[in-house]
């Protein structure tokens, strides 16, 4: 069997709306499959929520709002809000709902979660509070102190005016005065400041200079530090207290040797404070000094390697000659 082509556009057309009529629904928070859980809540104004608004618990989306509708015909009894649970949920019964409205101009209805042990079930009507928002709340806080601030203004401005009666005219030159007197000294700092203007740009140009040079020796600044550091850790490193201790066992052996020197016990202490030894070592220098002088000079009273020759009767010296390399063999 053929099928039309006006069936085909009717059959098409139907399904269209069907689907539009589905979605329509769904963004609306209504269900055709499902059988979801319905809630009602009361508030006095629903400023900026609409239907198909989250329906937020601890931050989590679990429902829509449905519908909204008066309580009765009068509007002063309260507005019904219809929520359509998207899931099932157990929501204490002393929960309580508000509106957040952003400043956007958007609103989600938010269930803030009790502690009762018994759950809401379908139909039921949580508790409703009314919070408010952030603008509104901006603005209350700013009210008070507006209102005070004009109260503020206003006494001001009446004190002045008093005060200005109780001045005569000679009082308000004198203050014309001391504002000229002052609109002067303010040129004058002005003036001041311009001079002295050139002369902090060049101190800051130094400045730069100088920090200018340091960055271009950073380098050897580091490595003076390196070798500075490197220095401090040998010398820590060094057994500095050993170094000590070995000076001074030689400064005490080196004071008691000069102690036994100064002293008369030992040999060298007699030979450097004996005056008699050195008298004797004097003597014994001069009696070997003439000795050895009369040996050259009468080598044959000692040796006689001659067979003709005749033994020198000349007398030994007494006495060493003055100069002994010099002087000539003399008879004594």
């Amino acid at each position: 069997m053929k099928i039309s082509n006006e069936t085909k556009i009717g059959i098409l057309a139907v399904v269209s709306i069907t689907l539009l009529i589905l979605g329509f629904n769904f963004l609306k928070g209504k269900s055709f499959f499902d059988k979801n859980d319905q809630v009602y809540t009361i508030f006095p104004k629903v400023t900026g929520l609409a239907n198909s608004s989250p329906v937020l618990l601890n931050g989590l989306q679990i429902g829509m709002v449905s519908e909204i509708r008066e309580r009765s015909p009068n509007i002063e009894d309260g507005i019904v809000v219809t929520i359509n649970l998207a899931r099932h949920i157990n929501i204490p019964k002393n929960s309580v709902a508000f509106i957040d409205a952003s400043l956007l101009g958007t609103s989600n209805l938010v269930i803030e979660p009790g502690s009762a042990g018994e759950f809401l079930a379908d139909g039921d009507t949580i508790g409703s509070k009314v919070k408010m928002a952030m603008l509104d709340e901006v603005t209350g806080t700013l009210n008070p102190a507006l209102k005070s601030l004009d109260g503020t203004l206003v006494s001001l401005d009446s004190l002045i005016q008093v005060v200005g009666t109780y001045f005569d005219p000679n009082t308000k030159n004198n203050f014309h005065t001391i504002i000229a007197n002052l609109a002067k000294a303010s040129a004058a700092l002005n003036q001041l400041i311009a001079s002295q203007n050139s002369n902090l740009n060049k101190t800051m140009a130094n400045l730069e200079s100088v920090s200018g040079n340091l960055a271009s020796n950073n380098e050897s600044i580091t490595h003076t530090l390196g070798n500075l550091e490197k220095t401090t850790d040998q010398l820590a490193a060094a057994d500095i207290k050993g170094m000590v201790d070995n000076l001074q066992t030689t400064i005490g052996n080196l004071n008691g040797l000069v102690e036994k020197a100064n002293s008369k016990d030992g040999s060298l202490g007699l030979l450097l404070n004996d005056k008699q030894l050195y008298q004797n070592l004097e003597n014994t220098t001069r009696s070997l000094n003439i000795l050895l002088d009369d040996v050259r000079v009468h080598p044959k009273r000692y040796i006689n390697v001659s067979v003709f020759g005749r033994k020198d009767k000349n007398k030994p010296l007494q006495a060493p000659l003055n100069d002994s390399t010099q002087t000539t063999p003399q008879s004594q």
